[in-house]
C-alpha cells in the first residue's frame, strides 16, 4: 500500500468486514445499503480497492478482503467499537455514541485513541 487511504476507502473496508460477520460474505448490494451509498459508489470504490490490493472479487461478485485489507478494516473497526463503547460510558445516547465514533475514528491520533483505552480499562478495572 502507497500511503494512506483516503477515510472513504476505509469505511468501504470496515463496512465490508461488518457484512462478512453479519451474513458470512460481502456483496456490492449489501455495502451499498449499510453505508447509504449509490451502487455506482459501491462500484467505483471497489475498483479502487481492488485495484490497491485491498480486496478481491471472484466471478460471482463475491468480495473478499485481503490481508492488507482486512488490517485495516479490523483496525477502523476496532476504533469505532472502542469509542462506541467510551461516548456511551461517559452518557452519550448509543445511537450518537454510534455516529460520533464513526466521524472520530479517522482522525483520532494513536496517542489520544490510546489514552481513551487505557483510561476505559482503569475505569472498569476500579468498578
Amino acid at each position: 500500500m502507497a500511503g494512506k487511504l483516503r477515510k472513504s476507502a476505509e469505511d468501504y473496508l470496515e463496512a465490508m468486514l461488518m457484512m462478512k460477520e453479519k451474513h458470512g460474505f460481502i456483496r456490492s448490494v449489501d455495502v451499498s445499503e449499510h453505508l447509504g451509498v449509490t451502487k455506482p459508489s459501491v462500484s467505483y470504490a471497489v475498483k479502487h480497492l481492488r485495484e490497491s490490493g485491498h480486496i478481491v472479487m471472484d466471478r460471482d461478485g463475491f468480495i473478499t478482503l485481503t490481508d492488507a485489507g482486512m488490517e485495516i478494516a479490523a483496525d477502523i473497526y476496532n476504533r469505532h467499537k472502542k469509542l462506541t463503547h467510551f461516548f456511551t460510558a461517559i452518557g452519550v445516547d448509543p445511537d450518537t455514541a454510534r455516529e460520533d465514533a464513526c466521524k472520530v475514528e479517522h482522525d483520532l491520533s494513536a496517542e489520544t485513541f490510546n489514552a481513551i483505552c487505557r483510561y476505559v480499562e482503569s475505569v472498569s478495572a476500579s468498578e
